[in-house]
């Protein structure tokens, strides 16, 4: 892509990336504090530190060259509706995931990056989660071992908040858009990817889902938010899945370890509150004791990453108070400007820009949110027509 922006010119850059511009820039001066940790967390420079900060660098660099590959092609070279339409196809594969994780928890496989990588890199656990394709994580969130979905995507809230994402977009290109064939899909695709969205026992993408419904309500498509509701009503109560959202409701065993890593995480930040300290830390202890950590029969243990509970709580951490307000201003003055823009892809647009700000307390951006919020957002300035003369 970066290429083909290369031989072209000009290149048009879309208002609001100016913001994201300067999320980069500062990251790269936040390098300057990865050797420097704050009061009350652990952890020694190495390798492991500068590979984490690249590998976010390198994404956040790449979001720029998406945005401005897909808002410099014209509609003859690739038609909005073909585009929404990819986005739908995506959540199409996202139910068949989610169903696989149902059905198959323990499915899993060695891909081809993982056979060539050296066991120092293939063996760290985030790498692992990017290159070993499971079909669920294994999780005792109600007590007891339950798998949560998250092919094809890297972890289970990585998969509840994309699927909220690509379902916006799957409505307006096969409902919205679609004839009656594929109105019928839809129907059926949405009663159907209930059941993986109750399994996933994910909060965040169940709190998703009621915003998207109040917006479409406040926007004046009510028809369509009471279709999409029977729809689902209709797939939970098909089964016991209505007693699984009870059971996740009565089990909120998550709630003290995210009180925990927020609060040290804003007291991490206000140390460095300009520039962050470049990557994430380890707090000391947990929320029940100060002697956590991994150990020979546990490798699962210790507690996660400061700012692993959100991507506003990453950039609190990394990029101090100036990156997480920059990238709060980047969808907010996306909302701002497009809220005006009637159209279904318009308002779908932006929707998922209010999503990416809710989702930013609950869920990391890495790797394949941050990709898909981008991706809407050049729809949505696509949809505005300003790349028009």
């Amino acid at each position: 892509m970066g290429v083909v922006l290369v031989r072209r010119r000009p290149v048009v850059v879309p208002k609001g990336m100016g913001l994201w511009l300067l999320l980069v820039a500062g990251y790269l001066v936040s390098a300057a504090m990865l050797g420097e940790s704050p009061p009350g967390t652990y952890g020694e420079f190495g390798a492991g530190r500068l590979i984490g900060y690249g590998m976010r660098l390198v994404l956040y660099v790449s979001l720029v060259v998406v945005v401005l590959y897909l808002a410099n092609l014209s509609e003859r070279e690739l038609p909005q509706r073909t585009l929404v339409r990819m986005m739908g196809g995506l959540f199409l594969t996202t139910v068949a995931g989610g169903l696989l994780g149902v059905l198959a928890p323990r499915f899993e496989f060695t891909s081809p990056v993982e056979m060539v990588l050296p066991d120092w890199i293939s063996g760290n656990p985030f790498v692992q989660n990017l290159i070993h394709p499971t079909a669920a994580q294994t999780q005792h969130v109600l007590g007891h071992a339950s798998p949560r979905p998250e092919a094809p995507f890297e972890w289970a809230n990585a998969w509840g908040g994309n699927c909220s994402v690509l379902l916006v977009w799957f409505v307006v290109g096969w409902w919205v858009y679609g004839g009656p064939a594929r109105r019928v899909v839809c129907a059926v695709v949405v009663a159907v990817a209930a059941v993986p969205v109750v399994y996933s026992l994910n909060r965040g993408l169940w709190i998703g889902l009621g915003v998207a419904l109040l917006y479409v309500v406040v926007r004046g498509r009510a028809r369509l938010a009471a279709g999409v509701v029977l729809v689902a009503v209709a797939g939970v109560l098909a089964g016991p899945l209505g007693s699984i959202v009870a059971q996740r409701l009565d089990s909120p065993h998550s709630n003290q370890i995210r009180a925990f890593t927020v609060a040290a995480t804003v007291a991490a930040a206000t140390h460095s509150p300009v520039i962050g300290y470049g990557n994430t830390r380890n707090a000391h202890g947990n929320y029940r004791t100060v002697t956590t950590g991994k150990t020979a029969w546990c490798h699962e243990c210790g507690h996660p990453p400061l700012g692993s509970d959100g991507q506003f709580w990453l950039l609190l951490i990394t990029q101090g108070f100036t990156g997480a307000l920059l990238y709060v201003a980047f969808f907010a003055g996306a909302i701002r400007r497009f809220w005006r823009d009637r159209t279904p892809i318009g308002q779908a647009g932006t929707l998922v820009m209010i999503l990416a700000l809710l989702y930013m307390f609950i869920y990391d951006g890495l790797i394949t949110a941050l990709t898909l919020y981008l991706i809407s957002f050049a729809i949505l300035w696509r949809n505005a027509g300003e790349h028009r003369p």
